[in-house]
């Protein structure tokens, strides 16, 4: 393939280089890049029209929220965790999870994403089918790449009686399910299309401190990276102070929970000490501003990070604290908060899209995607300009982090289309919607809060 007519692109490298001419692509790798005539037989694909980027790549999700939007909309982090994971896990069948998940896909392909990670931490024997192969199954009819962050908890948050027991493993059982997972999907090769990561809920509040040590040994002795939630709000640092006498990053620095292996979501809360231990130990971040926003918990310091020449990568996180599973929604989430609080000099567009791009491909160690270059995989996406939002742009490049909103007329994941045109082959949006409410009404009726 020769995609072609290319005026608008941009690498994905950190310093925002742009790109013009064509790109050829061959066995799902970027071949040759510049002014280009098409080879007989080769399919061209006509970039006039769009800006063109590398496929982008979400670090941190939970599928299994898609069909709990709006929910505890006014409610601040804990008090959203009581009143919707925790509460509604129980109703979370395998057809509810099939479609939570195929709906976050769709709109995840839809606005630009081609590589997915799913952060799944509820794993329960009350359930008669395996969560993670029905989200790998879903991933796999889109033709995305993903990546299974494998979570799990050994002990709950207590939130009271009205409310479900956490679905809790003991440590060996985690780590079981964690190599089972690993076994069946995880492809160590620089072109996976699958992956397996070791992903704990949140190390502080699910597990004892004395696993998560033999935890991280593990993960590596298997070859999986490491995630976790961490400082999603003040919260973490109160209770890391008050029970193990050190805020989160030095404490998991004391128990081998840092390292270029080793990516967190959130992060909202960080001293400059501990942005530095995170840049100087090659400690990844998946930036949530969204959902971060959404709940109120703040903005997690992204340009310092990256600044400091440490790895920030982007993230929707789950749509129950987001209601939009939206890449294009976070470009611009990310590029305007940050001006918002510390001024226009905070960050730039350029610097947004490498965190969605190469960042990403970092954090989920994944070096051969991210990037436009020779040698990489043709992970590619190709972002519509005709909507009225992008008119009278002076520079229409700027468009998928400025305006707010992304709508992809085309994008493959090595070489292969999986969007045309704007559509999603095989997806039938009308039975999504219609599958999408009955779920939706279906988890509804399943918990009916108690009168206060």
């Amino acid at each position: 393939m020769l995609i072609t007519n290319i005026a608008h692109g941009w690498t994905g490298d950190a310093e925002g280089t742009r790109l013009a001419g064509a790109i050829r692509v061959e066995g799902g790798i970027i071949t040759a890049m510049g002014e280009l005539a098409p080879q007989p037989d080769e399919e061209v694909l006509d970039a006039r029209g769009c800006v063109v980027t590398p496929g982008l790549v979400n670090t941190h999700h939970h599928l299994f929220q898609s069909a709990l939007k709006g929910l505890a909309i006014n409610d601040p982090l804990d008090l959203w965790l009581e009143q919707v994971p925790y509460t509604y896990w129980p109703a979370l069948d395998e057809e509810a999870l099939r479609i939570s998940a195929r709906i976050g896909l769709a709109e995840l392909a839809l606005t630009g994403a081609t590589t997915v990670c799913d952060h799944h931490y509820v794993f329960s024997d009350r359930y008669d089918y395996d969560p993670a192969e029905v989200l790998f199954e879903e991933a796999a009819r889109f033709g995305l790449r993903f990546v299974l962050a494998r979570g799990g908890m050994a002990r709950g948050r207590d939130f009271g009686p009205r409310v479900p027991a956490a679905p809790v493993e003991s440590v060996s059982r985690f780590l079981d399910g964690v190599a089972q997972a690993a076994t069946r999907w995880h492809d160590a090769s620089p072109l996976a299309m699958t992956r397996v990561a070791c992903a704990p809920t949140t190390p502080n509040f699910n597990f004892p401190p004395e696993a998560l040590p033999e935890i991280a040994q593990e993960a590596r002795r298997l070859g999986l990276r490491l995630h976790a939630h961490l400082s999603e709000n003040t919260a973490y640092a109160a209770q890391t102070l008050r029970e193990f006498g050190k805020r989160p990053v030095p404490w998991l620095a004391g128990l081998d929970w840092l390292g270029p292996d080793v990516w967190f979501a959130h992060l909202v809360d960080l001293t400059p000490d501990e942005v530095a231990l995170l840049a100087e130990s090659g400690t990844a971040m998946a930036h949530c501003p969204q959902a971060n926003a959404r709940l109120g918990s703040g903005i997690a310091p992204a340009p310092a990070l990256h600044q400091a020449g440490g790895t920030v990568s982007l993230a929707v996180d789950g749509a129950g604290a987001n209601e939009a599973a939206d890449m294009g929604a976070a470009l611009y989430s990310a590029f305007a908060l940050h001006r918002a609080a510390h001024g226009v000099g905070a960050t730039t567009a350029g610097t947004v899209l490498h965190w969605a791009t190469m960042g990403g491909a970092t954090a989920l160690g994944l070096p051969a995607i991210g990037e436009l270059a020779i040698g990489k995989a043709a992970d590619i996406t190709l972002f519509d300009l005709d909507p009225p939002r992008n008119l009278g742009l002076h520079d229409p490049g700027l468009a998928p982090m400025v305006t707010g909103a992304a709508r992809v007329r085309h994008s493959m994941v090595a070489g292969r289309l999986i969007l045309r045109d704007g559509q999603l082959p095989g997806l039938d949006l009308a039975r999504l919607a219609e599958d999408a409410a009955r779920t939706t009404h279906r988890l509804a009726r399943c918990v009916v809060p108690e009168p206060v």
